[in-house]
């Protein structure tokens, strides 16, 4: 006879006689679950309470109090955020920096580009050159290795094919298939 039952975590029920059970349900299909008589004494672990340390739990919460016991005094008394971080301090200068760049000193950025637009052809092309003849070389040791019977990645065999395309780029800019320099017929003895 059951009367003001006080219902735990885990859904046991204790009788005023001392009785503990789990009341009886239906299931989601309709059948009903007969009712299930737990044994003096046993605690299910719904129902076991964990065991708190308190220190360790000051430890957790110890920014939410003030963190560091007697550190209230030391602690900053500047609101700029930026004061605070190292990467805010140089976002900060960079965009002052942008600033006044964009203010006063729009010549001396129009005379960084000119300088930059002034590159010599002569060097680009031998520039062109060097990487050229890098990639020709690469190309003939792939077909050194395939013509020896290895076999070539699909990367490897299109390096393979370009080695005539490679020479006639050579040859536009002035330098030979082995990538030197070609000598002009007037300055030849």
């Amino acid at each position: 006879m059951p009367s003001v039952p006080t219902p735990s975590k885990s859904g046991i029920i204790e009788t005023n006689s001392g009785e503990r059970h789990i009341p009886s349900s239906v299931r989601a299909d309709g059948t009903k679950r007969k009712e299930i008589k737990i044994r003096p004494g046993y605690k299910p672990p719904e129902d076991v309470e964990v065991y708190k340390n308190r220190i360790a739990d000051n430890w957790k919460t110890r920014k939410e109090a003030g963190g560091i016991p007697g550190a209230e005094g030391l602690k900053d008394t500047k609101d700029d955020a930026a004061a605070n971080n190292k990467n805010a301090k140089r976002r900060e200068a960079r965009k002052k920096a942008k600033a006044s760049e964009e203010g006063g000193d729009k010549k001396q950025v129009e005379v960084k580009e000119e300088k930059a637009e002034e590159v010599d052809p002569e060097v680009e092309r031998e520039k062109k050159a060097r990487n050229l003849k890098k990639k020709l070389k690469q190309a003939k040791e792939l077909k050194e290795k395939k013509e020896g019977g290895a076999a070539l990645l699909p990367e490897q065999f299109a390096k393979v094919i370009k080695i005539n395309e490679l020479i006639r780029e050579l040859d536009a800019l002035g330098f030979d298939a082995e990538g030197e320099p070609k000598v002009k017929e007037e300055q030849k003895p």
